[in-house]
């Protein structure tokens, strides 16, 4: 039995591996591929039924997800943002999910307020990493990107207390406003405080400890399952509490990870949220056999109905919330400082992807009602709708969000902004260099031509940046090119030096490390 699962999870990571290569080229999001890879998967006669443990999902996926999501946000451009932000967040959870309330209550028969809330909880939190997936290399607005990012850390959490209140008021046959709103707040200061507390007494450990790569990175995986436990152990939001000590942790990096300690957990992380993601939306898609199971053909009918109804006004409601929640904002502060124009507002308003977090809460729907023996009401058709709001949400918006984009024909401003701004990072950073060179006494140093030729290099460097402020694009690309071009030549020289077997491998390997490092630093510089 183990090997036969062991054989699963194989061959879903070699689909997953192939199914990204794919999607590069097709130039589809990744996660929309996944999950239609999946959905082909699970419609093979004799393939395997996956079930996905919403336990799994809510303890073993999402602490890390959100974790690394939270490291790389910036604090200040967070908070910055932190009115569009939490509008998204709170108030379009909660305005979702009672919009979806009523409908649901109004359009299917014997479905209760209780029940329709459960529903829109579910429903309500668009997922991060399907819309910045989608995101990724078009040209989009900043500010844009921020609010999603910062909206998709959050809205998890005031989601997951929505379900689970009104999962509450199912069972007890009653929904008391105030008693919700008294516990969301409790829930959800109670996660940020054990939040913070744990990273805290993370950033002790990491003070005291001596900074060793290994066991930094290993730290880092574990603090997110840590913060979480703490949290939901004490029945408040592990969700908050993830995200909140990963802000405060992310802030202080540099007092207390070394260099070859962030660099280490940099590979770490990247390779252990390539598989959590390619898995979470593989098995979102392998799910359609389980969930299609308790419908027959006349319910299916019926349901593929609501679920069509409910996925409409679902990207019905963000559009009306995006457009005016902005307008609030604008007529209480005039227009702030970067604030987001119509253009992308659009974009954000059509970026309501749902996810994994959406399908883990309908799987958590319990079968029977407290007395173990009434059947939970409605769980079949909740299951299909939310499947059915994942699908139509993720491949329709996903697969237009693109197209949106290049209509909407956003200017290059940011581009150009980023690329000036590294420019003059670059040049500040050389003129440092040389500042400290200059309060080096050259007599007194045992090795003046040493210091000679360092100056030289950082004086290079500073006329390099320098210079660049005033190319046009075309010459730094070109540049750029040519410097990839070089590291590609010296890559080749180590591939015949290797042949030869005259130098020592933890040479060549050291060689490598270093070429691999300089590309990778060319990469994400960009021209």
């Amino acid at each position: 039995m183990l090997h036969h699962e062991l054989l699963l999870v194989l061959s879903l990571l070699f689909a997953i591996g192939v199914l990204h290569v794919l999607s590069g080229r097709l130039g589809i999001s990744y996660p929309i591929l996944l999950v239609l890879g999946g959905l082909g998967i699970s419609l093979v006669p004799g393939a395997p039924h996956v079930s996905l443990d919403p336990e799994l999902v809510f303890l073993v996926f999402l602490p890390p997800l959100l974790y690394q999501a939270a490291w790389f946000t910036p604090w200040r451009e967070f908070v910055r943002l932190r009115g569009p932000i939490a509008l998204q967040a709170f108030g379009l959870v909660l305005f979702t999910a009672t919009a979806v309330a009523l409908v649901a209550h109004a359009l299917v028969p014997d479905c209760s307020l209780a029940l329709g809330f459960m529903l829109g909880g579910i429903i309500s939190p668009p997922d991060a990493v399907a819309a910045t997936s989608v995101l990724h290399g078009l040209r989009v607005p900043r500010v844009a990107v921020a609010i999603l990012e910062g909206e998709s850390l959050v809205n998890d959490a005031a989601s997951l207390i929505v379900f689970r209140f009104a999962l509450a008021a199912v069972a007890a046959g009653s929904f008391v406003a105030v008693d919700f709103a008294l516990e969301f707040f409790r829930v959800a200061l109670g996660g940020v405080a054990l939040g913070l507390a744990v990273a805290l007494l993370v950033y002790r450990v990491h003070r005291l400890l001596p900074s060793v790569a290994s066991v930094d990175a290993s730290l880092t995986i574990m603090t997110p399952y840590i913060m979480y436990l703490a949290a939901e152990g004490l029945g408040c939001s592990g969700v908050l509490a993830v995200v909140a000590g990963g802000l405060f942790l992310s802030a202080r990096a540099d007092d207390f990870l070394s260099a070859p300690s962030k660099v280490q957990a940099s590979f770490v992380w990247s390779t252990l949220v390539f598989l959590l993601n390619g898995f979470v939306f593989i098995l979102i898609g392998l799910q359609l056999p389980r969930i299609t199971e308790g419908l027959g053909p006349e319910q299916f009918a019926y349901a593929t109905a609501y679920a069509l109804a409910i996925s409409l006004l679902t990207v019905v409601v963000r559009f009306v919330w995006v457009f005016a929640a902005a307008g609030a904002l604008r007529w209480r502060r005039s227009r702030p400082a970067g604030a987001p124009d119509w253009k992308a507002l659009v974009v954000i308003a059509w970026a309501g992807m749902r996810g994994v977090v959406s399908l883990a809460s309908a799987l958590a729907v319990p079968l029977t009602l407290a007395d173990g023996v009434t059947a939970f009401p409605h769980r079949h058709l909740i299951l299909f709708i939310t499947f059915a709001v994942i699908l139509v949400t993720l491949v329709l918006q996903g697969l237009s969000l693109p197209l949106v984009i290049r209509l909407l024909r956003f200017d290059a401003g940011d581009d150009a902004r980023r690329a000036r701004d590294t420019r003059l990072l670059q040049a500040r950073l050389a003129a440092a260099a040389l500042a400290h060179l200059d309060r080096t006494d050259p007599a007194a140093h045992p090795h003046p031509d040493l210091l000679a030729r360092v100056r030289a290099h950082h004086t290079a460097a500073l006329d390099a940046s320098q210079s660049d402020l005033g190319a046009d694009h075309d010459l730094r690309v070109r540049h750029h090119e040519l410097l990839i071009d070089l590291v590609h030549a010296q890559r080749q020289a180590l591939l015949y030096v290797r042949r030869e077997d005259t130098v020592d491998p933890e040479v060549l390997r050291a060689a490598e490390d270093q070429l691999d490092m300089e590309e990778v630093r060319l990469h994400r510089a960009g021209p």
